[in-house]
C-alpha cells in the first residue's frame, strides 16, 4: 500500500581496562561509574510530521519452532556500509520517483537504508515538490535483492498536487501567528528560532503551500522550547502546531557500581566513549543552554552513589547511554542513533529543581533534571533509554508529537526503557515493566507509568478510543505500551523479577503471550520500516502484523499473538475473528500501479490454513486510490480462476478513491489458495493504484 506497510522492490560485558600509565594520550578506559537515576521522563517531541498508517503482511508460510525466517532480519551494518547503500539509492533516486509515479516537480531526499539478511532494502525518504519540503509527504520504499520493487509505505495518500506554490499571505504574519502560539502556552522568553519558510503542509488533508515558523525560549516548566507552527500561506489560518523537544568505575545513584568507557588524556580521565561514537557526558551545573561543562578527573572514579555528588548522576546517564547504544547494536544491529556510529552526548544538572528530562534533535542530545529538591537526577537506566529512543525514532519513523503518533512516539520510548533495562541485568535495577521507578517523580515510591495495566498511573489509557488521539501524548501511549505487554507476557497475573503484574485485556479473553523477545524484534522492525510520520494505532497493529509476518510466517503463532494483543487493547480483531467480530483476515498491502487506459494488474493473497469452501458471504475489502473510479473494472478471481466481478467499467459515480468492502458469495469455491484482485482502467487521463485489499472470512 502506498501509505501502508507492503513490499516494493527497485533497480535502483564490558571489561574494565587495568589503568598503567598516565603516558599514553587519548587512550580509552573502563571507570567504574557511581549508577544516577533518570526521573521525569517528558516526551520527545519529533519534528517530522506523523499521522497515517501502516499496513499489510506479505504471505509467508510459519517459521519452525517459532524461530525468525531465514534472511528476513535487518543485518549489522557498519557506518561504512549504511553510508555506501545511501549513496546507492541516492543515484537511484530519480528512477525510484518515477517507478512510483510520483509527478515532475516531486523529488526523494534519501533519509535512511536498512538491508536483510535476505539482500531486501528498506529505503526510507522525504519528498520535495517544486523545491519546497513536503512535511508528511516521508515514505519507505522495500526493494528484493533482485532490484524488484515489493512494497512502499507512505506517511499519506494524498497526491502531492498544491492548488499553488505561491504565499498570498506574508511571511511576518506566520511569524507573529507563531509567537502568538508560544505566548498562548505559556511559554517564557519566547523568540523566533528559525525564520518562517515555505513548505508543502501534506500532513492532513490536502497539500497546501504553507510556512513553517520554528519558536524558542522556554516552555512553561523551564523545558527548552522549540515549537513548530504551520500556517496557511494563502489563507493565513493556522493549520498545526507541535512541540519539537521531546520530554524524556563509577558510583551510580540508581545502577550501583558499574563500569564505564571513559578516554584518557595525559594524567586526566573524561567521560567520552571513544567505543560508542564517541558518546560525551557534560555538567550543565543548573545552567540551561550550552553544554557546560564535560566531566573529568585524575582517578578514573566517579561519583559516590549519592545525588549530592554532581559525578553520580554523570555516571548514571553515561552509563544508560552506553546500556541503550550496545543493545540497539546487539539486539537490532543498529550502530548509533541515526545508524551512523556517531555518538549522541548527554547533559546533566539541567537547571534547578527540574522534574524532567528531554531529548533535543537540534543538539542531538539528551539532557536531565535532577527533580524536587535537586534529589532525585532523573538518569535512570530506562529514562536514559527512553530519551535516546525519542532520537531514533525521530531518525526512523519521524512519529509526529501529537495525536495517535505521538502516543505511538511516547510509547516506543517506553517500550524500549523496558527492554534496555531487561537488556541490562542490573541487580540495583532489574528489568521490569514500570517506567520511571527508580526516580520517584510523584514523591510517593510509584512509578511515572505502568506497561500492564496503564490506567494505574490515573491518566493513561488502557485501549483504544477513538477520541484518544486528543489526549496528551504521554496518556495516549497507553494502549502501546499494554499491546506489548500483553504481547510479550500475556494477559493475567504474573510475577516477572520479583514484580507482580495483572493485565487485564478491553475484550476480556486472554492474551498469550510470545516472549519479549520477539515482541521488540517485532516493535522494532515496524517501527524502522513500516510506521511513517503520520502512523496511527490501525496503522501500527497493521505494520507490527506486517512486521510479524515477515519474521515469522503469517500463519505463524507469533502473528496470531499480535493480532491478539491488539484486539486486548480494543484494537482490531482477533486471530479467530473474536473480539469484536470481523473474522479471520488476509491481507495484502502490495502497493501496485495502474496503468492509465492500459492492461489490468493484479494483486494477490494466499490464503491458508482454513477448512473446505469459502463462506456465502466473503467480504473483500478494496482500497484503490485513484482520481476517477468510474474508469475503474474491478475483479475478484477465486483460486480456480472463476471471476466474481466486484464494481463494473462505468459504475462507481466520479468520485475519487474507491474504499469499500464487498460481499462475494464464494461458497462453491474452496477457501485456500491463492486469490487475485484484478483491476483495470478503461479510460484515458486519470490516473491511480492498488493501495491495498483483504479478505475477511467471518
Amino acid at each position: 500500500m502506498r501509505d501502508s506497510s507492503s513490499r516494493r522492490r527497485t533497480p535502483h560485558r564490558r571489561t574494565p581496562h587495568r589503568r598503567t600509565s598516565h603516558a599514553a594520550q587519548r587512550r580509552t578506559t573502563h571507570r567504574r561509574a557511581a549508577a544516577v537515576a533518570l526521573v521525569g521522563v517528558s516526551a520527545l517531541i519529533a519534528a517530522a510530521v506523523q499521522t497515517g498508517a501502516a499496513t499489510a503482511a506479505p504471505e509467508k508460510a510459519p517459521s519452525a519452532a517459532g524461530k525468525v525466517i531465514p534472511g528476513a532480519e535487518s543485518v549489522k551494518l557498519s557506518p561504512a556500509q549504511r553510508a555506501q547503500l545511501i549513496r546507492e539509492a541516492n543515484a537511484t533516486k530519480a528512477d525510484t520517483a518515477k517507478d512510483l509515479g510520483l509527478g515532475a516537480k516531486e523529488k526523494l531526499v534519501v533519509r535512511d537504508v536498512l538491508k536483510d539478511g535476505d539482500g531486501t532494502l528498506h529505503t526510507r525518504y522525504e519528498r520535495t515538490y517544486d523545491g519546497l519540503p513536503v512535511l508528511g509527504g516521508d515514505l519507505v520504499v522495500e526493494t528484493a535483492k533482485s532490484g524488484a520493487t515489493e512494497a512502499v509505505v507512505k506517511a499519506t495518500r494524498t497526491a502531492i498536487k498544491p492548488a499553488t506554490t505561491a504565499a498570498a499571505v506574508p511571511a511576518a504574519k506566520a511569524e507573529k501567528q507563531a509567537l502568538a502560539a508560544a505566548k498562548a502556552e505559556d511559554a517564557k522568553s519566547p523568540d523566533v528560532n528559525r525564520a518562517p519558510r515555505k513548505v508543502i503542509w501534506a500532513a492532513d488533508g490536502k497539500p497546501t503551500v504553507a510556512y513553517e515558523t520554528v519558536v524558542g525560549g522556554f516552555q512553561h516548566d523551564g523545558t527548552p522550547q522549540e515549537l513548530h507552527v504551520i500556517t496557511d500561506a494563502t489563507t493565513g489560518a493556522k493549520l498545526y502546531e507541535w512541540e519539537a523537544i521531546e520530554t524524556g568505575t563509577g558510583n551510580t545513584v540508581y545502577s550501583g557500581t558499574v563500569d564505564l568507557t571513559t578516554t584518557q588524556s595525559g594524567s586526566t580521565y573524561n567521560l567520552t566513549d571513544g567505543a560508542r561514537g564517541n558518546h560525551r557526558t557534560y555538567n550543565l551545573n543548573r545552567g540551561t543552554s550550552g553544554t557546560g561543562t564535560l566531566f573529568s578527573g585524575s582517578d578514573d572514579v566517579w561519583g559516590n552513589g549519592s545525588p549530592s555528588n554532581l559525578e553520580s548522576a554523570g555516571a548514571d546517564a553515561h552509563y544508560g547511554a552506553a546500556l541503550t547504544w550496545d543493545y540497539y547494536k546487539n539486539v537490532h544491529g543498529r550502530s548509533g542513533i541515526r545508524g551512523d556510529g556517531v555518538g549522541a552526548y548527554s547533559r546533566v544538572h539541567y537547571g534547578n529543581n527540574y522534574v524532567n528530562a528531554f531529548w533535543s534533535d537540534s543538539c542531538f542530545c539528551m539532557t536531565y533534571g535532577d527533580g524536587s529538591g535537586n534529589a532525585n537526577p532523573l538518569v535512570s537506566i530506562d529514562v536514559a533509554a527512553h530519551e535516546m529512543t525519542h532520537g531514533l525514532t525521530s531518525n526512523t519513523a519521524g512519529l509526529r508529537y501529537s495525536g495517535e503518533s505521538g502516543g505511538l512516539n511516547e510509547a516506543t520510548s517506553d517500550i524500549f526503557g523496558a527492554t534496555v533495562e531487561f537488556y541490562a541485568g542490573n541487580s540495583s535495577d532489574v528489568g521490569d515493566y514500570l517506567i520511571g521507578e527508580e526516580i520517584n517523580i510523584r514523591g510517593d515510591g510509584t512509578p511515572l507509568r505502568y506497561m500492564d495495566k496503564p490506567s494505574r498511573d490515573g491518566s493513561s489509557k488502557d485501549a483504544w478510543y477513538s477520541g484518544i488521539g486528543s489526549i496528551d501524548v504521554h496518556y495516549s501511549s497507553g494502549p502501546a505500551n499494554h499491546f506489548f505487554y500483553l504481547l510479550s507476557e500475556g494477559s493475567g497475573t504474573k510475577t516477572i523479577n520479583g514484580v507482580t503484574y495483572d493485565s487485564p485485556t478491553s475484550d476480556g479473553l486472554p492474551v498469550t503471550g510470545i516472549g519479549r523477545d520477539k515482541a521488540e524484534k517485532i516493535w522494532f522492525r515496524a517501527l524502522t520500516t513500516k510506521f511513517t510520520s503520520t502512523t496511527n494505532y490501525a496503522g501500527a497493529r497493521t505494520g507490527t502484523l506486517a512486521a510479524a509476518g515477515e519474521l515469522y510466517g503469517t500463519t505463524s503463532a507469533e502473528y496470531k499473538a499480535v493480532q491478539d494483543a491488539w484486539a486486548g487493547v480494543n484494537v482490531g480483531t482477533r486471530s479467530d475473528g473474536g473480539g469484536g467480530g470481523g473474522g479471520t483476515t488476509f491481507e495484502s498491502g502490495t502497493d501496485v500501479s495502474i496503468p492509465d487506459n492500459g492492461a489490468a494488474v493484479t494483486s494477490a493473497i494466499t490464503v491458508s490454513g482454513r477448512t473446505g469452501n469459502a463462506p456465502s458471504d466473503l467480504q473483500v475489502g478494496v482500497d484503490i486510490v485513484h482520481t476517477y473510479i468510474g474508469d475503474l473494472k474491478v475483479d475478484l478471481l477465486a483460486p480456480d480462476g472463476t471471476v466474481y466481478t466486484l464494481k463494473g467499467y462505468g459504475t462507481g459515480g466520479s468520485s475519487d478513491n474507491l474504499n469499500t468492502t464487498y460481499t462475494v458469495n464464494a461458497s462453491s469455491e474452496t477457501a485456500n489458495g491463492t486469490w487475485t484482485l484484478r483491476v483495470q482502467d478503461n479510460a484515458a487521463i486519470d490516473t491511480g493504484y492498488i493501495n491495498g485489499w483483504k479478505l475477511t472470512f467471518p
